[in-house]
């Protein structure tokens, strides 16, 4: 089973006892257990290793998860004598945070004005998707709204 959109390094943020440690980095292995997970609910290292598109070492695939759990991506339970792992956060919240930093950086850059990220994004969008460009001319509308409530506050 392959990661729809995998690439060699995605940043989120995670933990390590408890802490948040913003620029975590998925690797592809990592993110291809992580859709694992997120397609079964939850799993164990047996249950990972046998859906993986290539045939890995018990050991490697126990480490894979236990870095995911100890990013924040992960939680897990003892169940008798192994680990069981789920979700501690959704495809949907991790496809959100993905594209958050994404222009976050773009946007951070001196080098690139934002007004290009913008023509990009509203090019592909209506190039794509009407009904969603219409979605984001609302959706500047509602923020444009909040912002002046805020300014007169």
């Amino acid at each position: 089973m392959m990661a729809s959109g995998v690439t060699k390094s995605m940043g989120f943020f995670g933990h390590r006892g408890g802490e948040d440690a913003r620029g975590a980095a998925l690797g592809y292995l990592e993110m291809q257990v992580m859709e694992l997970v997120w397609a079964r609910g939850e799993g164990n290292v047996h249950d990972v290793m046998g859906r993986l598109e290539r045939p890995l070492a018990y050991t490697t695939v126990m480490t894979t998860l236990d870095r995911l759990y100890k990013k924040g991506f992960l939680e897990r339970r003892k169940q008798e004598r192994a680990f069981v792992y789920s979700p501690r956060i959704s495809r949907a919240e991790w496809e959100r945070k993905r594209a958050g930093e994404l222009v976050a950086g773009f946007l951070a850059s001196p080098a690139t004005p934002g007004e290009l990220l913008v023509s990009c994004f509203v090019e592909a969008v209506g190039d794509k998707n009407e009904a969603l460009l219409d979605e984001l001319e609302r959706t500047i509308r509602k923020k444009r709204r909040a912002l002046e409530r805020r300014a007169k506050a």
